[in-house]
């Protein structure tokens, strides 16, 4: 069985198949997905999906992108939603110095707000980063967020990275990119990090993996991502999968 640990199926890209797609999945193995909201209307949206399955869990926060939108009024709607049995996460937050929406400094004091918002609620927290690395791992050490933990999602950075980020209490999460045939450091970091430290997930509908590069990507697909870290591993895909599913059982808290 595998656990989809970062999915968005309250996307609009699923509005006219959600059922179908959630079915792919579960016939394809896959027992568990968690549904990241970040923003109003995608928080709003992984709530109702959480409460609708037994097997849909949801991370609520605020995107990087859109810091410059997030309120604290919403930043108290996030903590009130924490309470909630079928919330599990924090994020997704970070630093994202790819889009230019949101200035530096803005991100970065929604970043450490959040952070410490996960540390008060006591759940882990979901990290974002694009060509931010080294402002990501320096807040995550200031604000001592080894205090919760959590997991680096879509991890696409260097081993060295990702072995700061486990000292520091994180998962390192793989999905699509680590099966692109010029993907490098993914599948070095797949090879070199213990199955202990990592977890799996799509990202869907977005970074479909190889041979479904480009097209809308869906929870069903995190096999093609287990699968080609067994194969680089060496290992049998049905460990990959036990060994990630109680990563994210344990991480989530999931019971």
């Amino acid at each position: 069985m595998f656990i989809d640990t970062h999915v968005h199926l309250n996307a609009d890209q699923y509005e006219e198949d959600i059922d179908e797609v959630i079915g792919r999945a579960l016939e394809a193995g896959v027992e568990k997905m968690v549904v990241v909201g970040f923003d109003r209307k995608t928080i709003i949206r992984a709530m109702e999906l959480a409460e609708q399955h037994a097997f849909i869990y949801a991370v609520v926060g605020w995107h990087p992108v859109d810091a410059v939108d997030c309120a604290e009024e919403d930043l108290a709607w996030i903590e009130s939603l924490a309470a909630h049995p079928k919330v599990v996460g924090i994020g997704e937050t970070g630093l994202d110095y790819y889009w230019d929406k949101s200035p530096k400094d803005v991100q970065q004091e929604l970043f450490r707000k959040q952070i410490r918002l996960a540390q008060k609620v006591n759940l882990p927290i979901i990290i974002h980063n694009r060509d931010a690395t080294a402002d990501v791992v320096r807040i995550l050490r200031e604000e001592a967020a080894e205090k919760t933990g959590g997991i680096m999602h879509c991890f696409g950075g260097s081993v060295e990275t990702a072995k700061e980020c486990i000292a520091m209490n994180f998962m390192i999460s793989l999905g699509g990119p680590v099966t692109f045939k010029n993907a490098r450091m993914p599948k070095e970091v797949a090879t070199d990090i213990s199955l202990d430290h990592l977890l799996i997930e799509t990202d869907a509908p977005y970074l479909a993996p190889h041979p479904y590069r480009g097209k809308r990507n869906e929870p069903a697909w995190v096999t093609l991502v287990a699968e080609e870290i067994a194969r680089l591993k060496g290992l049998p895909v049905e460990e990959v999968a036990q060994r990630t599913t109680e990563n994210a059982v344990k991480l989530f808290n999931m019971g």
